[in-house]
């Protein structure tokens, strides 16, 4: 692949490097399973440090556009529906969208980066760089690391597990590829519809069979489906960002005790509830362990950390472990050593509440400039929680034609349409708010107003 990219100064590069190879992608210059350079590679053909295209090949990660494998770099993703004619049949070309400088990005997985606290990360990594640490950790995690977390969530969500039972990953997807291998391809896996894309891409990349599990108002419906795994967003689904209430966790886990299935209950987003008291998770409400907890310090922390966790039933445990005995650590253990003591010295906590209060106040001046400049036709849905809300169309502005008039602008909002395997939907867009200050929000919110 030959990238050749004329950096401007209004965009950050990892943007410009993301935005390049999502164009290559769309317009097949890219194909299904061809091979990016390694981040080295092209950190020096672009004369950018390793970090950057880190940064974007992250971004491109997260949105399904490529996908991972240990220890052979990274590689575009296969989609099943011809992606560059749908990118021409509802959004604006490729070379017409990157045109134009995004000054407001309303992405749902961007954090608030000015917010990390570097000054107490850096005097731990200072700790904990040093020659007896220079060493892999083993394939499971760092103990101190994973008896951190076993506290953390014992304490913020209820779940009682030992550290023997928590796994340590870089990310969702990767402790979802370790899960997907353990079961086995002739296993069959629900997934919510709408859901992550790249959820379904992983499971599918795997070898599994994927059913699409229809979503209503109060998240995932039961299965008809004999299936062997169910995976579920409770906290706040993704996309439309509903709090599935207790009476329906409660119909889950019976439908997966009588099943003999296991649930897969990732609790994203579960640390930023805005609305009304915290609803228990399904890991903590599971008695006959049917349970597999996922979570991640990518939207509490910061996403490059590419630190995740998995939560294992103990009747999964030793199995697993057999299982995946011969694989190494994928995480780096000066990270664990650092965010084990991070976690240990009550300073995860700290960020915590300081990342509630910050989020809650960004979230109330979206809501405040939506209703300020938009009429009662354009429907806000999914604000109970999370770091996202959806934006429900008037029928007069099609999904497609709302992002190419944002883009015109300089605002990225984000397709609902893509997260759906199947059916029919509403048009309606995802408007994250993590990344941007108050000020770029009100901003952006009102400039969109005045395109739509």
């Amino acid at each position: 692949m030959e990238l050749s990219i004329s950096f401007t100064k209004d965009t950050a590069k990892y943007v410009q490097i993301y935005e390049e190879i999502k164009v290559a992608i769309i317009n097949k210059k890219l194909c299904a399973q061809d091979k990016l350079p390694s981040k080295r590679a092209l950190a020096k053909t672009l004369n950018v440090s390793i970090h950057t295209v880190q940064e974007a090949y992250e971004q491109l990660l997260a949105e399904g556009y490529i996908y991972s494998k240990e220890r052979l770099g990274y590689f575009i993703a296969p989609f099943e529906f011809e992606w560059n004619q749908h990118l021409q049949d509802h959004f604006p070309s490729a070379s017409t969208a990157i045109s134009h400088t995004i000054k407001y990005d309303f992405h749902n997985g961007h954090v608030d980066k000015t917010a990390f606290p570097i000054a107490s990360w850096h005097k731990l990594l200072k700790k904990h760089l040093n020659i007896e640490n220079l060493t892999i950790s083993p394939w499971q995690g760092e103990w101190t690391l994973r008896e951190e977390i076993a506290r953390y969530v014992a304490r913020s969500r209820g779940v009682q597990c030992e550290a023997s039972q928590v796994f340590v990953y870089s990310g969702t997807q990767n402790q979802l590829q370790a899960l997907c291998h353990f079961f086995g391809s002739k296993s069959h896996v629900g997934i919510e519809n709408p859901g992550f894309k790249r959820v379904c891409s992983t499971v599918q990349q795997c070898g599994l069979l994927t059913h699409a599990i229809p979503v209503d108002q109060s998240g995932i419906t039961i299965p008809n489906e004999t299936l062997h795994l169910l995976y579920t967003t409770p906290a706040h689904q993704f996309p439309l960002g509903m709090v599935m209430p207790i009476e329906r966790r409660a119909a889950i886990l019976q439908w997966a005790t009588s099943k003999e299935a296991f649930i897969i209950e990732d609790d994203y987003d579960s640390e930023f509830r805005f609305k009304g008291l915290p609803i228990p998770s399904l890991a903590k409400m599971d008695q006959l362990q049917r349970v597999i907890y996922f979570g991640t310090f990518s939207k509490t922390l910061i996403p490059s950390l590419r630190i995740s966790y998995m939560i294992l039933p103990h009747s999964l445990v030793e199995d697993y472990q057999l299982f995946h005995q011969d694989q190494k650590s994928v995480v780096s253990k000066i990270d664990q050593l650092v965010l084990a003591e991070f976690m240990a010295q009550g300073l995860y906590d700290k960020h915590l509440a300081k990342m509630r209060t910050i989020y809650r106040k960004k979230q109330q001046v979206l809501l405040a400039a939506i209703h300020a400049h938009f009429s009662e036709e354009f429907k806000v849905i999914g604000e109970k929680s999370g770091l996202h809300i959806v934006v429900r169309l008037p029928s007069r502005l099609s999904e497609q034609n709302a992002i190419q008039l944002a883009m015109q602008v300089g605002i990225a909002v984000y397709p609902c349409s893509t997260s759906y395997q199947q059916g029919s939907h509403e048009a309606m867009v995802i408007i994250g708010y993590g990344g941007l200050t108050l000020e770029q929000i009100q901003e952006g919110i009102a400039l969109l107003a005045s395109v739509w």
